[in-house]
């Protein structure tokens, strides 16, 4: 029988990239939003796709500097790097991985996704670097020379698997990759197919729907499980089975929660969401001048309170916000609930 785990299934040993991103550990390094293969189910936002520049989390990469913070920021133990296809830029994909490993060490686990069929000379100086795992996406282009690379790869002393969606209605086919794949001592990967603003219009066209409330592809889910109940009684397979609602909201949050109890400010309070609750104070005078002000007269201590340059805003606890909106009438206060990311997205603002 397979195992589950957080919503997923699986079948024999999970890879070790697998295991800390359902931990939140990952670090996730955008390297290039350029690919060749064109594929109509790509997820891949507007401001992403088709676009050769770098994130890391859901920080735009401007130097070096930036993805070591980001990972220190989270406690990151490892990094998955990923696209478009970081090996159309190998170059940079090869410099963050060599950033990485100088930084953090050799236990850092860094894995990488491509559909590019690479070549043992390209393979090598990817193992080189540091790569410890590495991923690849078959598609219609790539589907009969891929098979070599992963060999290769193999050969060499990677960590190799294939990862693909689970299109509703091909078990047959998931279940022969599955097992190719196994042949040459590798896992596979299945994702949950989910529409999103960029795919959802080429999804429709093919006849694809959503599965109840979610973002998910109807029959997906059950291609995967009928593949994996097959699957089960062979020998030596390993096979992963990512859900649309463990990736959006259990992925996702193991990492918001890893970001925000290793950042959060001495005011902030850490949600069981992975969020970070405060209370902000807007004000048309000197913010300095006034949070000085503040803990003269209010007695507040001086950790509690804070100027934040960016937003133009003193920043402090919820209860000391609420306390003092009772006595400060000409300013402004608000509590505020925030993604714990370099963009500091607010879910929630509420004035009082």
């Amino acid at each position: 029988m397979h195992t589950t785990r957080e919503g997923n299934a699986y079948i024999g040993r999970l890879a070790r990239g697998c295991e800390l991103c359902m931990q939140g550990a990952k670090l996730v390094l955008f390297v290039t939003g350029l690919c060749r293969e064109g594929c109509y189910y790509c997820p891949l936002s507007e401001k992403r796709r088709g676009k050769d520049v770098a994130w890391v989390n859901e920080r735009l990469v401007k130097s070096d500097a930036e993805v070591i913070a980001e990972a220190l920021r989270m406690r990151a133990e490892g990094a998955g790097i990923t696209g478009g296809d970081p090996a159309l830029k190998l170059k940079r994909t090869l410099h963050y991985i060599q950033l990485l490993k100088a930084k953090f060490g050799e236990e850092f686990h860094i894995h990488m996704y491509t559909a590019t069929c690479l070549d043992e000379g390209e393979l090598q100086k990817l193992k080189s670097a540091g790569l410890d795992e590495l991923r690849f996406h078959i598609t219609q282009k790539n589907r009969t020379q891929v098979w070599e690379s992963i060999r290769r790869a193999k050969r060499i002393g990677l960590e190799v698997g294939v990862e693909i969606p689970a299109f509703p209605d091909r078990e047959e086919e998931i279940v022969e990759i599955a097992t190719r794949v196994a042949s040459l001592g590798g896992f596979l990967n299945l994702n949950e197919l989910e529409f999103s603003d960029t795919n959802a219009q080429a999804l429709r066209s093919r006849g694809f729907s959503l599965r109840g409330d979610s973002y998910a592809v109807a029959g997906s889910r059950e291609a995967a499980l009928k593949a994996m109940e097959r699957l089960e009684k062979l020998a030596d397979v390993r096979v992963h089975f990512c859900t649309s609602r463990y990736k959006d909201a259990g992925q996702l949050r193991q990492r918001l929660l890893r970001t925000a109890l290793a950042s959060a400010k001495p005011y902030e309070e850490v949600t069981e969401e992975g969020l970070l609750l405060k209370g902000v104070v807007y004000a048309d005078e000197d913010l300095e001048r006034l949070r000085m002000r503040l803990v003269r007269e209010f007695d507040i201590p001086p950790h509690l309170i804070a100027v934040d340059k960016e937003k133009q805003r003193l920043e402090t606890t919820q209860q000391i916000a609420r306390e003092l909106a009772k006595y400060l009438k000409e300013l402004r206060f608000y509590i505020v609930e925030e993604y714990p990311t370099a963009d500091r997205l607010e879910t929630e603002v509420v004035p009082l």
